[in-house]
């Protein structure tokens, strides 16, 4: 029931409030990172690897797979937040398991605790392979604060 309630989809509001930020980041966009899950709490962002995000062994870089599951972990825990709000990260430590390999990574951030000013989110980062094979390459925490949205 679990892995149901995981994969459960925001409602469609909150949907587009993460998608039009998603949108406006230039360095996911830069890299080629998409959405691939946006549910209460929790978010998957999926980077294809591709010769732009590869340091010199050929895995994809530190730089990217932090970045994936820095957003990942700060879109989750915009998701629950209200409209007025947005979210900055204030800190996040990240232990890379294993090289960055496969066709892309997958970033899921989930949150584990929701407060008032403060949100902390787990960050997972999967190497995944085409056949389907994942691979844990990093994990890691991450401290977030809840700020009022900056007027458009």
């Amino acid at each position: 029931m679990e892995d149901r309630l995981r994969q459960e989809p925001a409602s469609p509001s909150v949907r587009e409030r993460v998608q039009d930020s998603f949108g406006r980041q230039g360095l996911m966009s830069h890299l080629g990172a998409r959405l691939a899950h946006i549910g209460p709490g929790r978010v998957h962002i999926v980077l294809p690897a591709r010769p732009e995000v590869t340091q010199q062994h050929g895995y994809v870089h530190a730089g990217a797979t932090s970045a994936i599951a820095d957003s990942a972990g700060g879109y989750a825990a915009l998701t629950l937040f209200d409209e007025e709000s947005d979210v900055l990260t204030v800190e996040y430590k990240l232990n890379l398991l294993a090289p960055a390999a496969g066709d892309h990574l997958e970033a899921i951030g989930s949150v584990l605790k929701a407060g008032r000013t403060l949100t902390v989110c787990q960050l997972e980062v999967h190497g995944v392979r085409s056949d389907g094979t994942r691979k844990l390459v990093a994990n890691g925490q991450q401290t977030l604060i809840r700020v009022s949205r900056p007027v458009e």
